[in-house]
């Protein structure tokens, strides 16, 4: 696992695109997204098909080839600095091979910020262009509009990174101990269902896994991990932080699935270290040499996420 080359960071009158690459986006919520954007002193633009539905399957906001053509014209526009994803859902899986990668590496690195189902492109953008990219809300997520922390916290990490270097705070071990590594990871359904295929990493050897996961009971976590382990994508992990499991079952119930699965792996594991599908969701990027202190529930970059 290699550090990913890090884009610049957004100035004051930047222009961000906003894209759904996944499930279909409430007019409603996008507007007051964009409402937060401009009060940024951003200059956002919505892609021409964000508010498309498939006409029938109404989880997809739009048809693959416009989603994708979204947001490959967004990430190749020379006057755009970032690329926002408006929500996750599920959809990116179905698009994310129909980009151009070379024109798209071409264009030169500019910021991807989302989750959930975005895991995919976090993936694909750090295997095929080697960007660092943000696991954090979406632009018309209801947990970034009613959260002004994670409004502040993404703010701050696109405009002055510097300033949260120490990304996560007040975690729990529920594994002790120190580790070092390339931050990667998402959304674990995405990354389990994403084994195999070309754009994936290959696995997680000498990286610092950040896993999070919303809508799957205990056992379903269970099959997801025990899916990681058993095709050897969690050999030489260097340690694992988990964020939120929102209706995952109660966590008393959850926390010995993740004792269970992820315990013998003989590396640290912090709990409960605030990003994912959780009110006031921290932005963390994947592609950086980051610390984990189990021990604190600390998890502490190397260099600001952008530079």
């Amino acid at each position: 696992m290699k550090e990913l080359l890090r884009p610049p960071r957004l100035a004051p009158g930047a222009r961000v695109a906003v894209v759904a690459p996944s499930g279909p986006v409430p007019e409603e919520r996008l507007q007051a997204g964009l409402d937060i954007l401009r009060g940024w002193d951003l200059d956002p633009v919505v892609a021409p098909h964000v508010l498309d539905r498939h006409g029938e399957l109404g989880y997809l906001a739009g048809a693959d080839a416009d989603r994708a053509a979204d947001l490959q014209r967004a990430w190749c526009d020379p006057t755009v600095s970032a690329v926002l994803c408006a929500r996750g859902g599920y959809g990116a899986q179905r698009m994310v091979d129909l980009l151009d990668w070379d024109a798209m590496r071409a264009a030169g690195p500019k910021v991807l910020v989302g989750f959930s189902d975005v895991t995919v492109l976090h993936q694909a953008f750090a295997t095929r262009l080697g960007l660092v990219t943000l696991h954090g809300p979406a632009a018309a997520g209801v947990d970034f509009i009613k959260s002004t922390h994670a409004q502040e916290h993404l703010r701050a990490t696109l405009f002055a990174p510097e300033t949260v270097r120490t990304v996560a705070t007040g975690g729990t071990a529920l594994v002790p101990g120190r580790a070092r590594g390339v931050t990667l990871g998402g959304c674990l359904a995405l990354l389990a269902t994403d084994l195999g295929t070309p754009l994936a990493h290959p696995g997680a050897r000498g990286g610092l896994l950040l896993l999070e996961e919303v809508g799957e009971q205990p056992y379903c976590i269970d099959r997801l991990l025990t899916q990681l382990l058993r095709s050897g994508w969690l050999d030489g992990v260097t340690g694992i932080g988990l964020g939120s499991w929102a209706r995952c079952g109660p966590y008393e119930e959850l926390r010995p699935v993740l004792v269970d699965r992820l315990g013998g792996l003989g590396v640290p594991v912090a709990e409960e270290l605030g990003f994912g599908h959780c009110d006031e969701a921290l932005t963390v990027p994947f592609g950086v040499t980051a610390e984990l202190d189990a021990d604190t529930g600390t998890l502490t970059l190397d260099e600001p996420a952008l530079c």
